[in-house]
């Protein structure tokens, strides 16, 4: 059973689309069941996230996550937005049925991959936690 938040972020999509030319991207896919995000990001040069989109192909509960986390990502820092967890997502959410859970930690993957994908055509410094994310992300979605 889903949340009424769920339902109307799944009803009523926040930021859903494309950006042209974006800063950063992150695609991330879930190969058991299916799910796949794309993450768009434009940073400023603060690095503010001025604005985030997403496109997903998946369920009721992906497509809120995805939704979510644009919404809780918008005018953050990078650093702030790293700080994100799965939980946070499900809490802002007010829940997702447990066999669901892995659409927020999907929304968490497609953020770190676009900051992932930004710090990198950027030849900045990629945190070692964030390098070590990468590379389980890159590992899990073969």
């Amino acid at each position: 059973m889903y949340s009424k938040k769920v339902i109307e972020y799944f009803n009523h999509p926040k930021n859903m689309g494309k950006i042209d030319c974006p800063d950063g991207v992150g695609k991330v896919g879930n190969i058991i069941c299916g799910d796949v995000m794309h993450l768009y990001i434009k940073v400023d040069k603060n690095d503010v996230i001025e604005d985030i989109k997403y496109e997903t192909f998946g369920c009721v509960a992906a497509i809120s996550s995805s939704s979510m986390i644009t919404e809780m990502v918008k005018g953050k820092t990078i650093v702030e937005a790293l700080k994100i967890e799965k939980n946070s997502i499900i809490d802002s959410l007010e829940g997702l049925p447990k066999a669901k859970i892995h659409c927020s930690v999907l929304a968490i993957d497609a953020l770190s991959e676009s900051i992932y994908d930004y710090l990198k055509k950027n030849k900045r410094d990629i945190p070692d936690f964030l390098e070590k994310r990468h590379k389980i992300i890159v590992k899990n979605s073969r």
